[in-house]
């Protein structure tokens, strides 16, 4: 992924006071030098379906905690079974809490906890030292009073996303009878596809409504899956009382697999206290030397609090 123009000033202040935090590890009051072990396989999430769509997450880390003090970050390796393993210094019953992490934008180094996730908390862990152990796979879900202003997963036969007058193609529905590419589950069994081709080579779409600007330092994000092997532009339309801004926020690169990304939306938005609304505006156009293109999307959700 790029990044777009600018990051939001919250997830700055914010990796700047994670990353003063995260330099002084927690310390085991005492003269403990065996640690306890804590593993942990992945964090998931459970969803209400209709009131905030999917389950489909990219939780990426664990930010532990241990007594209120970051003991680390702990990435999940996409090539390794054996999820996130690290050392504690503690001995007894003390307060662990693991913050859901992703990367913003798809970028690694804005690796932040996810304020829409709760933490898992656990009031009285019992450390034991020399001993590991063994979380399995954790769960979360969202906070309460989350505000879900758009969720489009295409299992409608209308698209809450219409075309602009330079595009020539439009974005359909996947067939789940001869597509096979869909993001499926339980409660999904369409996504949306454009097709992209010689003849029709250019795609724009906006989301159909426009969504009121919130007050400035607002964490708004815009989440979906994607799978695609074109590149993909997301961006915002800014309307303010003279015109209307296009802003391209991230480029999405070719995967052969389901990807979720998460996008901060809210950084651009501040930028322009005279806003008065805004589009989310999806671009492609075919690649050089391509003759065809297929670009999936699924379970789009603006969400902020």
């Amino acid at each position: 992924m790029r990044l777009g123009i600018n990051l939001y000033y919250y997830l700055i202040t914010f990796l700047f006071v994670s990353l003063f935090t995260a330099s002084g590890c927690y310390k085991f009051d005492g003269n403990q030098t065996i640690p306890a072990y804590i593993n942990i396989q992945g964090i998931n999430i459970t969803t209400s379906y209709l009131e905030e769509g999917t389950n489909s997450s990219d939780i990426t880390d664990a930010w532990v905690y241990v007594d209120d003090v970051l003991l680390g970050v702990y990435e999940f390796s996409e090539s390794d079974t054996l999820g996130a393993s690290f050392p504690v210094l503690a001995e007894g019953k003390h307060k662990l809490e693991i913050r859901p992490g992703v990367k913003i934008n798809g970028i690694s180094s804005t690796r932040v906890p996810y304020p829409f996730y709760k933490p898992i908390i656990i009031s009285e862990f019992d450390f034991i030292p020399g001993t590991i152990h063994k979380l399995g796979e954790l769960n979360t879900t969202y906070y309460t009073g989350l505000k879900f202003i758009w969720m489009e997963d295409f299992e409608q036969p209308e698209i809450s996303i219409e075309e602009t007058s330079w595009s020539d193609t439009i974005m359909i529905r996947t067939n789940p009878v001869n597509d096979s590419s869909a993001f499926i589950t339980p409660n999904s069994r369409y996504s949306g596809i454009i097709n992209l081709t010689t003849e029709k080579e250019q795609y724009a779409g906006t989301s159909y409504n426009s969504f009121e600007v919130q007050t400035a330092g607002t964490i708004i994000v815009l989440e979906m899956n994607f799978k695609t092997n074109n590149y993909l532009s997301v961006g915002l339309l800014i309307r303010d009382a003279y015109e209307v801004i296009p802003i391209d926020l991230v480029i999405l690169n070719h995967s052969d697999e389901w990807k979720k990304i998460y996008i901060n939306l809210g950084a651009n938005l501040s930028l322009h206290p005279q806003a008065i609304d805004y589009k989310i505006i999806f671009k492609a156009g075919i690649e050089n030397g391509s003759t065809e293109a297929k670009v999936f999307i699924d379970n789009i959700k603006i969400v902020y609090r």
